[in-house]
C-alpha cells in the first residue's frame, strides 16, 4: 500500500467553520475519487508540543502509484484544494510505501 500523509497549518484567521468545511470536503474525496482505498484523519492532540502549528492530518492510502497518479489531478482533489486554499497556511506531504 502506498501511503500519503498531508498535514495542514490553518491561517489564524481561519475561524471554526471554515476549518470544519475544509474538513468536511476533505472526508468526501473517497467517494468522489475510487482509487482512495482508505482515508484516516484526526486533529493534533500531542503533548509534545512539537507540531509546529499543524493541526491537521489526513492519512490517505493507495494501493499504487497509479491510484496516488489519478488522484493528484482529479477535479475533485482540484476542487477540494480551492476549498482549502484561502484557509492554508502551511502543508506537510509525505508519502512512502508501506514496509512491514
Amino acid at each position: 500500500m502506498l501511503r500519503h500523509v498531508v498535514l495542514f497549518k490553518f491561517k489564524d484567521s481561519s475561524t471554526p467553520q471554515q476549518v470544519k468545511e475544509v474538513e468536511d470536503a476533505f472526508r468526501k474525496l473517497p467517494s468522489q475519487i475510487k482509487e482512495i482505498k482508505s482515508l484516516e484523519w484526526g486533529t493534533n492532540n500531542s503533548p509534545e508540543n512539537l507540531n509546529q502549528g499543524f493541526t491537521h492530518c489526513f492519512f490517505v492510502t493507495f494501493e499504487d502509484e497509479a491510484g496516488r497518479a489519478v488522484y493528484l489531478p482529479h477535479p475533485a482533489h482540484k476542487a477540494f484544494g480551492k476549498v482549502l486554499g484561502p484557509h492554508l497556511d502551511k502543508v506537510l506531504v509525505v508519502d512512502y510505501w508501506v514496509q512491514e
